[in-house]
């Protein structure tokens, strides 16, 4: 492990950006494609899948990563994983708009041996509105520093206990999935690809993006409780347990917790891949 890195080397509000981005109908269609998404209001032009703007985060998030988490912190580590991730879209965005994306460092929390750093990615339309929200939580494994600023937003669940879910889908995850994403978000990251890289980081093999297991998710939520129209969908948070491995397939299981609110989870080969799903939903006009 590298040596301790104080917490004052981590500034909490310190930004980089802006990065520019535009989801068109281009993207929405290939989303849809990758993540074998039939709904027609992806193909038509009119609508974006609503993690769309998540597909898009990795360009930003890798370099502000490296810009704002000392280089020390990185030195031993042996990998890094996604561990968390919270959408908040405060209006639904357009196809074809230009928005203009800070990060800024949320917070680090130590966790064991590895450390959990939170970087939030606020999205502003050409009128400075802000439109999107995004806390993306990556765990550095094997290596730490001094914790710093707040938690991200709370979305532990309370297991459903009992209750039949609304809704179970099964999504085969071929070996092709990976690459279809990679080439839409720009992650080709070798733990998705290469069964050794993999194994080093302390997985059996290679595994499918944290950002496609949600938009999986999020496609089973859509059709389930937003009957089809994806621009109802307002906040999609996820915590990821253990990676969605290719080859296997993605079980989802969604519960209604009351009007506009659902919680889900996401098992992969007997294993929990994705807990504490939340989606809320915005009331209908």
């Amino acid at each position: 492990m590298n040596p301790f890195v104080p917490a004052d080397a981590l500034r909490v509000g310190d930004r980089t950006g802006p990065f520019d981005l535009v989801l068109d109908t281009d993207l929405a269609a290939a989303l849809a494609r990758a993540t074998l998404d039939d709904n027609p209001h992806y193909f038509d032009g009119s609508t974006l899948p609503p993690t769309a703007v998540a597909t898009q985060t990795y360009a930003a998030q890798l370099p502000s990563i490296l810009e704002l988490v000392p280089a020390a912190v990185f030195a031993e580590a042996r990998g890094a994983v996604h561990g968390q991730h919270d959408l908040l879209l405060h209006r639904p965005i357009l196809p074809g708009e230009h928005l203009h994306t800070l990060v800024e460092l949320h917070s680090a929390k130590p966790s064991k041996d590895n450390l959990r750093v939170t970087l939030l990615h606020r999205a502003f339309d050409d009128r400075q509105r802000l439109v999107a929200e995004q806390w993306w939580t990556t765990v550095i494994l094997g290596t730490t520093a001094g914790g710093t600023g707040t938690d991200p937003p709370y979305h532990d669940l309370t297991p459903v206990e009992g209750a039949a879910p609304i809704v179970e889908e099964v999504i085969h995850i071929d070996p092709d999935m990976a690459r279809r994403y990679a080439e839409l978000s720009g992650d080709f990251s070798a733990h998705h690809f290469d069964p050794e890289v993999a194994r080093r980081s302390g997985f059996e093999g290679p595994f499918l993006h944290g950002l496609c297991t949600m938009a999986l998710c999020a496609r089973t939520v859509v059709r389930a409780a937003c009957a089809d129209d994806p621009s109802r969908l307002r906040r999609f948070a996820v915590r990821f347990a253990s990676p969605a491995f290719l080859g296997q397939d993605l079980a989802i299981r969604v519960h209604a917790l009351g009007p506009d609110r659902y919680a889900f989870e996401a098992t992969s080969g007997g294993a929990v891949a994705i807990r504490s799903g939340l989606a809320e939903l915005r009331g209908l006009s």
